[in-house]
């Protein structure tokens, strides 16, 4: 039997301040532990940009800026296997997801899901890179850092 794979979304979340751009990482809890974004599962007959709208709610209690370029697809996507099979995903062997990023207001009120995460913190691009647990999230945090900075020098 062909093995499954969970389709699902990151989402690199960011707001832009005055020291600059911040990103949203969450203290991960459930099933491993370190650092990510929030991500999530695309539900049956669900859309990716509905899903990263409603996994960035669940996961931090904020919602996306309201305009053009606020939720952004990438041509990003990538899959990986799970270090060990999930009790809560059985027969689901890793997952794969599609790159998006969101802009959302600067809040230190971040609700994270407490089922899942146990923090957050907003963090540099740099102090991203470093904090970051997986290779698929560190570029996935430099694609779309990089995109906002030649967003920037183009005003």
């Amino acid at each position: 039997m062909k093995p499954k794979y969970r389709r699902a979304v990151f989402a690199v979340t960011y707001s832009k301040t005055k020291e600059g751009i911040k990103y949203l990482i969450l203290k991960r809890e459930l099933h491993w532990k370190g650092w990510e974004f929030p991500k999530g599962k695309i539900e049956p007959l669900e859309r990716k940009i509905k899903t990263v709208r409603r996994e960035v709610f669940e996961e931090t209690g904020l919602r996306p800026l309201k305009g053009r370029g606020k939720v952004k697809k990438f041509n990003f996507s990538g899959k990986y296997k799970y270090k060990k099979m999930l009790k809560d995903r059985p027969g689901i062997v890793g997952q794969t997801f599609s790159l998006y990023s969101v802009e959302v207001r600067f809040s230190k009120k971040v609700k994270v899901d407490r089922k899942e995460h146990s923090g957050f913190e907003w963090v540099s691009f740099e102090k991203g890179l470093k904090k970051l647990t997986w290779p698929n999230q560190k570029k996935s945090l430099r694609i779309v850092n990089e995109f906002l900075e030649k967003e920037l020098h183009q005003r």
